[in-house]
């Protein structure tokens, strides 16, 4: 299982919303490309990135500050966030991010997603964020129309490979992740499944790895420091 420490991107800085709420954020560093690079320097191989503005309004607004995560870190990067066309797709391929996960595009338009697929394969994941049982669009503001476990079956038969599941109710609260809902997914669905949201400790790694999950995303425990990111790399890598 691999471990994916997790920046999010709110005009220029690193920040964590709780529960997905714009409202309540907090801004933890001026300087994400720092972040990034104590990440790199505790033994993170992947790292996770969001950008939150482009999530709300469909446009990314951070492609500078990624591409120099990409350019200066040595990571692999993966990002969401405002990614609804083929162009911005080939746009963040083209400075070497390694996946990019559609989230309101794939929920509003599943024809979308299929191509997606079909064109860049395994560089496609799609993020199902849920909120009261339903899969939050547009930066969790909305919730479109499917069930959680209905829309990870209709994302499996588009072709896409990787899920990243996350409970908006869980994200940034800091008092545990949902394990169930993730062993109902890795029990009845053969997609790859990172987990996200609400991870806290140590013993929830040890946890999730033992579950068959393919990664982690570590976020706010990882700035408050409840959790150790050297040492979840190394439990994920011996659970």
């Amino acid at each position: 299982m691999i471990i994916l420490p997790a920046i999010d991107l709110y005009k220029g800085g690193a920040v964590r919303l709780t529960r997905g709420d714009y409202s309540n954020l907090t801004v933890y560093d001026s300087d994400p490309v720092a972040v990034a690079r104590r990440f790199r320097d505790a033994g993170a191989g992947y790292i996770h990135i969001v950008d939150l503005e482009g999530a709300r309004s469909g446009e990314p607004a951070c492609f500078d500050v990624i591409s120099r995560i990409v350019g200066e870190c040595g990571l692999d990067v993966e990002v969401g966030g405002g990614i609804r066309s083929a162009e911005v797709i080939e746009k963040y391929l083209g400075i070497g991010v390694k996946r990019v996960i559609l989230g309101t595009a794939a929920a509003t338009e599943p024809g979308f997603t299929r191509d997606m697929a079909r064109l860049f394969g395994s560089a496609i994941a799609v993020g199902v964020d849920i909120k009261d049982g339903r899969v939050a669009i547009k930066g969790w503001t909305e919730l479109a129309d499917y069930e959680a476990l209905e829309f990870c079956r209709i994302t499996a038969e588009s072709g896409v490979g990787t899920i990243i599941c996350t409970d908006v109710s869980k994200d940034g609260m800091l008092g545990g992740t949902n394990i169930g809902l993730y062993r109902k997914i890795r029990a009845e669905l053969p997609m790859k499944l990172i987990a996200s949201g609400g991870v806290s400790t140590l013993n929830e790694v040890g946890t999730l790895a033992r579950l068959g999950m393919d990664g982690v995303i570590l976020g706010k425990a990882l700035y408050t420091g409840g959790i150790d990111l050297a040492e979840a790399i190394k439990l994920a890598q011996t659970s």
